[in-house]
């Protein structure tokens, strides 16, 4: 299970066709992006591209992705792949309790 500290982020709400996201950053450096697609569609899988994880959640999930960015004292990104069967998300500890 690969985490990797948030230690920043960048809310970008464009004025075009690009969907809202939120960009992730740990130590000055971005690490991936929170996509945010029209609620009800289906998303795409998670992935990688150009060394940045891309999450993908619908629109009625932004508030709280938000919330959890600007009001956790550690937030943590948590990737494990593409696909079915692999959980991506925001964790709150480096290592999910239980671990």
């Amino acid at each position: 299970m690969a985490t990797t500290l948030i230690n920043d982020y960048e809310v970008m709400y464009s004025s075009n066709t690009f969907p809202p996201r939120i960009g992730l950053v740990n130590s000055g450096k971005f690490i991936g992006q929170i996509i945010f697609h029209q609620d009800g569609t289906t998303l795409p899988a998670d992935s990688i591209s150009g060394g940045q994880v891309q999450l993908h959640y619908h629109l009625e999930d932004f508030q709280n992705c938000a919330a959890l960015l600007r009001n956790e004292k550690a937030i943590y990104l948590l990737y494990n792949g593409s696909g079915p069967g692999f959980e991506n998300g925001l964790l709150t500890a480096e290592i999910p309790p239980g671990s």
